[in-house]
């Protein structure tokens, strides 16, 4: 039953929920973050993150993430940062965005979880539309 709980949760998830392995590799991508993004799970499953971050912040995004990996320590674990991310079709979206370190029951990092969702009121004073900008 538990098994089945945690797939509807993780499916029905409001909010686009995300987990990479440490190379920064997709493996998990639910519902939201298809609707999201526009690209559906087996699109995305076992790629890089880098199909939703836009080329110019790879570099700062890469850094912090072998960082974070490398320290066990995320710099902006519990808050909450609105940045830039690109949808398939190649408009950038503002999302909100908090990510999170996973840990095995040794406590050593395994993965990364970001959980995300588009910036209504920041697309929208940039003259965009909610989720297009």
């Amino acid at each position: 039953m538990n098994q089945e709980i945690n797939a509807a949760l993780l499916e029905q998830a409001p909010d686009a929920i995300i987990y990479c392995n440490l190379a920064g590799d997709i493996l998990i991508w639910n519902a939201a973050a298809a609707q999201m993004f526009g690209h559906r799970a087996e699109q995305v499953l076992g790629r890089s993150l880098d199909i939703i971050i836009p080329a110019r912040f790879r570099a700062a995004h890469w850094a912090g993430f072998h960082r974070a990996v490398a320290s066990g320590v995320a710099k902006y674990h519990g808050q909450v940062l609105t940045t830039r991310a690109e949808h398939s079709d190649g408009h950038k979206l503002y999302v909100d965005l908090s990510f999170g370190l996973i840990r095995d029951t040794a406590r050593v990092v395994i993965g990364v979880m970001s959980v995300a969702r588009v910036n209504s009121a920041r697309a929208a004073a940039a003259g965009g539309t909610p989720g297009k900008t």
